[in-house]
């Protein structure tokens, strides 16, 4: 049986869209971190990963969320790709 991301925690590190615009880096404490162009640390904030699904809530309260599917991250109609 495989396995969800959660279990694994392939989730940690740093996703990228591929044009590189948007960075989103997923911190092994439950924090996140995105930049947006030049823009670094654009928005900060809290996530939970239950799954293969993502939920976010960023420090002004904003929230948000995603799935992962076959290693890419699908998030506020964006798609990432993990950096190695």
């Amino acid at each position: 049986m495989k396995k969800t991301i959660e279990e694994t925690k392939d989730y940690i590190g740093m996703w990228v869209t591929e044009d590189g615009f948007v960075r989103h880096e997923l911190l092994p404490e439950g924090r996140y971190d995105e930049a947006r162009g030049n823009r670094q640390s654009a928005y900060q904030g809290d996530y939970w990963v239950t799954g293969d699904h993502i939920e976010y809530k960023d420090d002004t309260g904003f929230v948000a969320d995603g799935d992962f599917r076959d290693g890419i991250l699908y998030h506020g109609g964006m798609i990432f790709h993990k950096e190695n």
